[in-house]
């Protein structure tokens, strides 16, 4: 059976699946426990109104701070609203998300995202893993306003027009436009982490500033054995900040004390998250936030996912203020680059990525 072949039969699978799924969807339960809904429980996150500190009010600048540090001191998620972003780019992005992974499998293979690439489409992993496959299909987009990504506009021209045809270039535009409002909310809350952890209120906002970024929409379609999958595992995000707009469906869940806890969907607020380069900006101050995606039986559910990165070459180093007699340095210096290949060719993204990367990376120091 060629790699072709293999696919659509798991797309169909994916798509269509009536019966029992195969045993390659199906994930231990020690990672996929508590997922009846007699045992639901809702995170009680904040939800944070960003309109007084964007607008320049102090008090409430301060308020923020003080809420965004209580979360991310605890299990490192919140939600914004009154962010800014207009609500019809958002809409907008889901409709053409929708209809992409609404095409058939022939077409969206056409620009199935290869090795080592941030673009393109990728059906539940399966070129990169054989077991505990997430139930989901993803299409991958880079981003970088300063033009210094690893993908040329040749690539990413190539991708929208194979993609969505003779309406590329207004899709581009719109994908372009998102992700460039997502640069500017991410910056705008590392402006609140670092007055949050008592640093410069410029530190992280500049450290990111010439970042690029990734852009993930992801498709969790109905699953007959909800309780035998996951549309993501359990997992800390390796990057350094993850802002997230779910549609109603719901389907996040964030481990908190112990148990899994959903992410109540809000159509006006995006879900902001902290990965492990940020932890080790902050020193281990905050928490990488572990979370996990379920699958509905009767729903298909979206989500559209900005996961900030800093420059490849930047080495993570946190601000001066938090490294004490008291609190030493927790982690070696490293990059971006270096968390990213460890991620992408040595280890497979879980709660424990970071401290994992850390030994691996004193390992290889020493040798």
């Amino acid at each position: 059976m060629d790699s072709n072949t293999s696919l659509q039969n798991l797309h169909s699978v994916l798509k269509l699946s009536k019966t029992l799924i195969p045993q390659k969807f199906i994930w231990p339960k020690e990672q996929n426990h508590n997922t009846t809904p007699n045992q639901e429980e809702h995170l009680n996150e904040p939800i944070i109104d960003l309109q007084a500190f964007i607008d320049g009010n102090h008090d409430s600048a301060r308020h923020t701070a003080e809420l965004v540090r209580s979360a991310c001191l605890s299990h490192g998620l919140f939600q914004v609203i009154n962010h800014g972003v207009d609500s019809k780019l958002i809409n907008s992005m889901h409709y053409h998300v929708k209809d992409f992974f609404n095409l058939p499998i022939d077409e969206k293979m056409r620009v199935h995202r290869l090795p080592g690439s941030f673009w393109g489409y990728s059906l539940a992993h399966a070129d990169r893993f054989s077991l505990n496959l997430p139930w989901k299909e993803t299409i991958s987009c880079f981003f970088d306003e300063n033009g210094k990504g690893p993908d040329s506009d040749f690539e990413a021209t190539g991708f929208f027009k194979l993609a969505f045809g003779e309406d590329f270039e207004e899709i581009a535009s719109i994908f372009q436009k998102y992700c460039e409002a997502m640069k500017r909310l991410s910056l705008t809350i590392m402006e609140i982490l670092g007055m949050s952890l008592g640093a410069d209120q410029s530190y992280f906002k500049e450290f990111f500033k010439d970042g690029g970024s990734i852009m993930r929409c992801n498709l969790y379609p109905p699953c007959q054995e909800p309780g035998l999958a996951l549309g993501t595992g359990p997992h800390c995000d390796p990057t350094a900040l993850t802002i997230l707009h779910q549609d109603q469906v719901g389907g996040l869940q964030v481990l908190d004390d112990g148990k899994w806890k959903f992410v109540k969907p809000r159509h006006d607020a995006f879900v902001v998250s902290l990965g492990d380069t940020f932890v080790a900006l902050s020193n281990g101050v905050y928490k990488s936030c572990p979370h996990r995606a379920l699958v509905n039986k009767s729903m298909e559910r979206v989500s559209l996912v900005f996961f900030l990165c800093p420059r490849e070459d930047k080495v993570i180093v946190p601000p001066e203020n938090l490294v004490t007699s008291e609190r030493p340095r927790k982690y070696p210096d490293f990059t971006w680059s270096e968390l990213l290949q460890f991620t992408q060719k040595h280890y497979r993204v879980d709660i424990a990525t970071l401290q994992n990367f850390t030994k691996w990376l004193i390992a290889h120091q020493t040798t």
